[in-house]
């Protein structure tokens, strides 16, 4: 990846996709001098599990990001309920438009255009109508992904991936979910990184590239 990118934009449907998606490419942003925003559109209180806090997500994603480097201040956190996104898409593209204005970024992470998750499909394509004139990648979430186009990928170290994981690690109340182990995500990593002949690798789809 060229680091000719400065301020980099994350959009995530819902806390931790930003993390499964791009954490290790979100720690070789950062300790490369890239400020890393990262926006979050709702912290799924509906889904959480009965034994936890309906709003531990929002605790776990602020413990996740500091893992990776993001300032606090950096961090948006947004409460639309989960599975209902489709039926909010104006006022989530208004969000999004806000932040582009706001920040400027010169790199948006959005999920694949081709994601099966309504919520992940409306971040996508309302991120796309606003970023048309930025460069946009899209990140992998292998469960919600029937079909992935490997057109970008970024090295990653083992520091940054361990960065990943220990971010991941963060979502106690994630860890029933069968890819959130250390062994998918390493294995992951490990696949995509035979790929280019790197020990480990993340994955995009490139959307928009402008250089």
């Amino acid at each position: 990846m060229s680091f000719q990118f400065k301020k980099v934009l994350v959009l995530a449907p819902h806390t931790d996709d930003g993390e499964f998606g791009c954490g290790g490419t979100i720690a070789h942003l950062i300790s490369h001098g890239a400020i890393v925003y990262y926006a979050a559109f709702s912290a799924c209180e509906q889904s959480v599990l009965p034994d936890f806090p309906k709003d531990i997500l929002v605790t776990e994603v602020k413990a996740a990001t500091k893992v990776l480097g993001i300032k606090s201040e950096n961090l948006f956190l947004f409460k639309y309920d989960v599975r209902t996104f489709s039926y909010q898409r104006q006022s989530i593209l208004d969000d999004i438009l806000n932040l582009k204005n706001s920040l400027n970024p010169d790199l948006v992470f959005i999920p694949s255009l081709n994601d099966i998750h309504q919520d992940h499909a409306t971040i996508a394509n309302e991120a796309v109508r606003a970023f048309k004139f930025t460069t946009v990648l899209s990140y992998e979430l292998p469960w919600n992904n029937f079909n992935f186009s490997t057109t970008c990928f970024v090295k990653l170290s083992e520091l940054e991936i361990s960065t990943k994981i220990n971010a991941l690690i963060e979502y106690k109340s994630q860890s029933h979910r069968p890819y959130a182990n250390e062994e998918f995500i390493r294995a992951l990593a490990r696949t995509r990184g035979v790929q280019i002949s790197s020990n480990y690798a993340e994955v995009f789809e490139v959307v928009r590239w402008i250089n």
